[in-house]
């Protein structure tokens, strides 16, 4: 199943046309391709998309060639001394429910919890994000926020809130975080 973009995913693509221009950006979980293909017509010096499903790969790589596409679970394949300007990311944040199809699961739950996926992402990101770096990030009111709050100040980041959508059944937000020296 490939993610097809949703209102997350539109609340996100608004804030990366104004972040793209000129930028190195990694879009990771890319499913359908939105914010790689925004990006890219925004301006981008570069972009990476990244997805652990290879036939969203595929499809990108079909009729975006000059995204450079890699089948990956978060940052595990992507070269050692990569580094991006902005990562954004749209993720699973969802608390498990076993009523969902398990074929959609991987694209919507963000563990038991909701949180783990953002937090594993984003304890692997500094690595991976330039000096003066930026990360865009969707989050839910389903999702905890308690310990990525935590987390981002350990790092020695901050955040904020950029825009808002209310739904029907939750609450989303696109967070921009950054180091707190930039």
């Amino acid at each position: 199943m490939i993610y097809l973009p949703e209102e997350d995913s539109y609340l996100l693509q608004k804030q990366l046309k104004k972040y793209a221009k000129g930028k190195s950006v990694l879009d990771m979980g890319t499913g359908s391709g939105i914010l790689a293909i925004e990006a890219l017509s925004s301006g981008a010096s570069s972009v990476t998309a990244v997805d652990i499903n290879e036939k969203a790969l595929d499809l990108l790589r079909k009729n975006y060639p000059e995204i450079l596409s890699i089948n990956s679970n978060l940052f595990s394949k992507l070269p050692k001394k990569a580094k991006f300007d902005l990562i954004v990311f749209n993720p699973p944040y969802l608390p498990f429910d076993k009523r969902e199809p398990e074929d959609s699961r991987l694209a919507t739950t963000g563990g038991k919890s909701g949180d783990e996926t953002i937090l594993k992402f984003l304890k692997q990101s500094a690595k991976f994000l330039n000096k003066n770096g930026i990360i865009l990030v969707v989050l839910s009111s389903l999702t905890p926020k308690r310990r990525i709050k935590s987390l981002v100040s350990r790092m020695g980041f901050s955040f904020r809130a950029l825009s808002s959508k209310n739904l029907f059944m939750e609450f989303l937000e696109v967070w921009e975080i950054k180091h707190n020296n930039s």
